[in-house]
């Protein structure tokens, strides 16, 4: 098996310390969510009374939903990137533990690609990462 050195050991502590990682990353980004909305809520609207009919949210609130929107697929991409990675390292170990280095290596290379993030509404279906 020569060019490769991998320890199968290794390869499952490390990806199993990613799946861990993961897991706290999904609990900050649903957390991130929750606290958007509640800053966003939080900051209020322009008073009618000085500036007219205000929208249904202020300044802040509408800039925080812009930011939210634009940056959902920079958050997911984080979680997908990092599953691919670790399911694909896991993927080629297999390969490699079976003698079948042809498999491991494109399996590895597939790895590699930017994960497609699909978000809904947004049109851009299996668009990958900006």
């Amino acid at each position: 098996m020569t060019g490769w050195d991998i320890t199968p050991s290794g390869v499952d502590f490390v990806t199993s310390l990613v799946g861990d990682a993961m897991d706290g990353i999904d609990k900050d980004v649903k957390s991130y969510g929750k606290n958007a909305e509640s800053a966003a809520t939080s900051a209020g609207t322009i008073s009618a009374a000085y500036c007219g009919a205000g929208p249904p949210t202020g300044p802040v609130g509408a800039a925080l939903a812009l930011f939210v929107e634009k940056t959902a697929r920079d958050v997911m991409f984080l979680g997908a990137r990092a599953a691919k990675s670790a399911n694909g390292a896991r993927e080629a170990t297999a390969y490699y533990v079976a003698g079948n280095l042809d498999m491991a290596a494109d399996t590895q290379h597939k790895a590699l690609a930017a994960p497609k993030i699909d978000l809904p509404g947004d049109g851009k279906q299996g668009g990958g990462h900006k």
